[in-house]
């Protein structure tokens, strides 16, 4: 029988179930060019209006899986994993986790993103570093992955490319906060990386993509399924994103904070808490530690010994960036040429931060896209960003700003302004407020 795109297309219209050979046969058309884009934007709005069932969704992240290159660590003497952030501001775990990961004995291949919104992206953060590659070819990749034990680098063209082409559907047609597709649009890559393992940190926030609890949960419930489901052993923390996870937001900015956390320069609590819960879990995941709480222990060694430190910079050097980042970071990473303090008009407690507001106002400085195509500028952002509960008056500051001109320096001054909200109190947020446990081997 003639496969019909638009027979597919009216059965989620009108609300029916999927088989897993409609999809797949559709999403493979879609990757060949015989399923047009204005078919593949119609059967995303279907599927936006009608959701999917959690085996639709398993299909279609097969699917999408498939329709590029699975890569094969079965080469390796130690277990893969990785983890996948929804996004939020100041959010540079990745940076510290894979070589964290990496000197515990587990092999991370990290295929990230870029900026997306009010969030930064990996990615960007990376291209910070005079020479680093983030598009290497796979036999680079792998020759990395092996020596640094991780290496983090950005989707390349044959891995799940169908993602990649209908994410850009997505993103014009208005369909990008469908759970279903942001969990096959995920879920796709790290199945197509090869992994054995992965843990899903899932904001929730005034700064997360999903501000509420209630739809944090919902994402983060379908992805563990959805994963488990596709035979990835997968769990998730969900994990707060009221204020800023670091101090500094910005490219250039992140990566410095990233460098003085693994060599103990300087560790805000917050993000250490998340990185190394996160790390544990997967420890403990992966076989590498017998419980969450001893693989907690391995990581704190890997961190405190130099052994994370020391895998970041063989990671670094080997996908071209400079042998001695580590040791002259700021004279790698470049400096804005507008650097001051932000203070808040009035004294007081901080009380609430728009996070969103926060990440906007580091786009706004060039430090984010507002169009796909826009070049940031890695040297702008803020650091020394003040967070919930912090008590501040005339003589301390809310952030420091990195601006590229004045006019773009008065205006994010002002947003930074606006994104903090005074009070006598602040409210208290967990910190991981929830967790979604993984499937065991067995269930999978």
């Amino acid at each position: 029988m003639v496969f019909l795109p638009q027979e597919v297309i009216a059965r989620k219209r009108d609300g029916h179930a999927l088989s897993a050979d409609e999809i797949a046969t559709f999403i493979a058309g879609f990757a060949k060019g015989t399923v047009s884009h204005a078919q593949a934007a119609a059967f995303a709005m279907a599927v936006y209006f009608q959701d999917m069932t959690m085996p639709e969704r398993v299909a279609l992240t097969l699917a999408m899986r498939d329709s590029g290159t699975v890569l094969d660590w079965s080469d390796l003497d130690g277990p893969v994993a990785d983890k996948h952030s929804t996004g939020g501001v100041g959010d540079n775990v990745s940076l510290m986790l894979a070589p964290i990961l990496a000197a515990m004995g587990i092999f991370v291949p990290m295929i990230s993103g870029r900026g997306l919104g009010h969030t930064g992206g990996t990615l960007d953060k990376f291209d910070a570093i005079p020479g680093y590659q983030t598009q290497p070819d796979n036999a680079l990749f792998r020759r990395v992955v092996r020596q640094a034990g991780c290496a983090i680098i950005g989707q390349t063209a044959d891995l799940a490319p169908a993602d990649k082409a209908l994410y850009a559907i997505r993103d014009v047609t208005g369909t990008v906060e469908s759970i279903a597709l942001i969990t096959a649009s995920i879920l796709s890559k790290k199945l197509a990386a090869g992994l054995g393992a992965l843990i899903l940190d899932v904001k929730t926030g005034s700064g997360a993509f999903m501000p509420t609890l209630d739809r944090s949960r919902e994402l983060a419930r379908s992805l563990v399924e959805v994963a488990n489901g596709a035979g990835l052993k997968t769990g998730a923390l969900i994990t707060d994103m009221n204020e800023p996870l670091a101090s500094a937001a910005g490219n250039g900015l992140e990566m410095r904070n990233a460098v003085n956390f693994l060599t103990g320069r300087h560790q805000d609590p917050r993000l250490k808490e998340v990185t190394l819960s996160l790390c544990a879990v997967l420890a403990e995941m992966t076989g590498v530690a017998g419980t969450v709480e001893a693989g907690r222990l391995l990581a704190e060694a890997a961190l405190n010994s130099g052994r994370a430190t020391e895998r970041f910079g063989v990671m670094v050097h080997a996908l071209g960036g400079p042998g001695d980042f580590l040791d002259k970071t700021d004279a790698y990473l470049a400096a804005a040429p507008i650097i001051r303090d932000v203070f808040a008009d009035g004294e007081g407690t901080i009380a609430e931060i728009d996070t969103r507001g926060v990440g906007m106002a580091v786009v706004a400085l060039g430090g984010g896209r507002t169009m796909p195509s826009d070049a940031i500028d890695h040297r702008v952002g803020f650091d020394r960003l003040v967070g919930l509960g912090a008590t501040i008056d005339g003589h301390t500051p809310l952030a420091r700003l990195h601006a590229a001109d004045t006019a773009s320096a008065d205006d994010a001054e002002r947003r930074i302004k606006a994104a903090y909200r005074l009070g006598a109190a602040a409210p208290v947020h967990a910190l991981i407020p929830d967790s979604v446990p993984y499937a065991t081997s067995q269930e999978i």
